[in-house]
């Protein structure tokens, strides 16, 4: 590496230099990397882009380097063998196929993989809190096409994670908010009771209970990265790639379809959609997927699973932020500029559930969630009555 390097991060430059060591292993000549940018990562990892300064055999000019930090839990999956499972499987697609960065090398003792770099791309975040509402359109149209292609792609291929999962050391692997989904289930209605004074209809527990069985193994199941928020999608000349596997898992695919009706559940930037966007990117995925699975184009079969699903989520939600907030109101994400409240997107959640409820003949569930849209808005008098849309958006006006 350059000698110039004191100005970065130590855990940087471990990264690249153990990323050095791994490629030089691997061509049997020494290569070196230069001029780092860290990319961020998170408090588990180390992200950065690096340029290839010596290169003794075909690598690109620049690489991108993630290096995981801590040792795995013992008794809990372990990120780093699903990142590069997922990683491995997408390598192993079509290229016009391939949803995300391929796998150059990867180091299971060091804890490091090599990607390919997509350049300095611009997020979903970025555009969805850009000034270009026609850009943000754009982007949130080529995600639902990204994803219902990689779910398209993905179909059929979940023997094969498993055996990379496997091969990597992990012995069982199942999507990682299921146990979170169940727990909701049994736990939301005395959580209503206790913060909001909601009584839940035992047919609503019911119908939540119900949709457990999109957690088990239908036939509509596809690759999902788990956690698909916007700035976990990179939007390149190609398209949005997705990045960011450590939770990557196979589950039915109206889970992530799902997102349309509550974008980005959970996520920091859980804004609204404008308008007819929602129905827009839904027509895209659906495009995608009806080759594999074309009994998704007859009328109400699609319909009744997306219910299920943003049922689901909005009970996870629920499960998730509602005790944050027993003493005070707070965004949902740790920058309150780029976060609603957790009352209004909860609200906003309920009072679209109740919506859907309605017009799907789910009685019991409509009336839950009028009742609890109204329980936070007296509950939090001062938060924001409707969920604002994205500011890309806002603009428009």
């Amino acid at each position: 590496m350059d000698d110039d390097l004191g100005r970065f991060p130590r855990p940087v430059l471990a990264a690249l230099a153990a990323a050095e060591r791994l490629l030089t292993r691997r061509a049997g000549a020494g290569v070196v990397l230069a001029d780092p940018e860290d990319l961020g990562g998170s408090d588990r990892s180390v992200v950065a882009r690096a340029r290839v300064a010596r290169n003794p055999f075909s690598l690109p000019r620049t690489l991108v380097v993630k290096h995981y930090l801590d040792e795995p839990t013992p008794g809990r999956p372990d990120p780093f063998r699903y990142e590069v499972a997922s990683c491995q499987l997408f390598t192993a697609l079509p290229a016009d196929a391939r949803p995300s960065p391929i796998l150059i090398a990867h180091d299971p003792q060091a804890r490091l993989l090599v990607l390919e770099d997509l350049g300095r791309s611009s997020t979903l975040a970025d555009k969805l809190f850009g000034p270009d509402p026609a850009a943000a359109q754009r982007c949130l149209l080529s995600w639902a096409r990204g994803l219902g292609r990689m779910q398209a792609a993905t179909a059929g291929r979940e023997d094969d994670f498993g055996a990379l999962l496997r091969r990597l050391g992990e012995r069982t692997w199942r999507d990682p908010m299921a146990d979170d989904a169940r727990a909701a289930f049994a736990g939301v209605a005395g959580l209503l009771a206790q913060e909001l004074g909601v009584h839940v209809p035992p047919a609503a527990t019911r119908e939540a209970y119900d949709t457990a069985r999109l957690l088990g193994g239908t036939r509509y199941r596809a690759f999902s990265p788990s956690d698909t928020c916007p700035d976990n999608n990179l939007v390149t000349s190609k398209g949005v790639r997705f990045v960011d596997f450590e939770w990557g898992c196979f589950r039915d695919i109206s889970l992530d379809a799902a997102y349309f009706r509550v974008p980005f559940p959970g996520c920091e930037a859980s804004f609204a959609l404008p308008d007819g966007m929602a129905e827009t990117m839904l027509e895209a995925w659906r495009n995608e997927v009806a080759a594999v699975w074309p009994d998704l184009d007859v009328p109400g079969v699609l319909e009744q699973r997306l219910l299920d699903a943003h049922l689901l989520w909005v009970w996870l939600c629920t499960w998730w932020m509602l005790p944050r907030i027993r003493v005070k109101d707070l965004p949902v994400g740790p920058d309150a500029t780029r976060s609603p409240r957790i009352s209004t997107a909860l609200a906003h959640y309920w009072r679209q559930l109740a919506v859907a409820a309605e017009s799907a003949d789910r009685p019991a569930t409509a009336e839950l969630g009028t009742m609890v849209a109204e329980a936070l808005g007296k509950r939090f008098p001062d938060s924001p009555n409707a969920l604002p849309v994205y500011p890309a958006f806002r603009t428009a006006a």
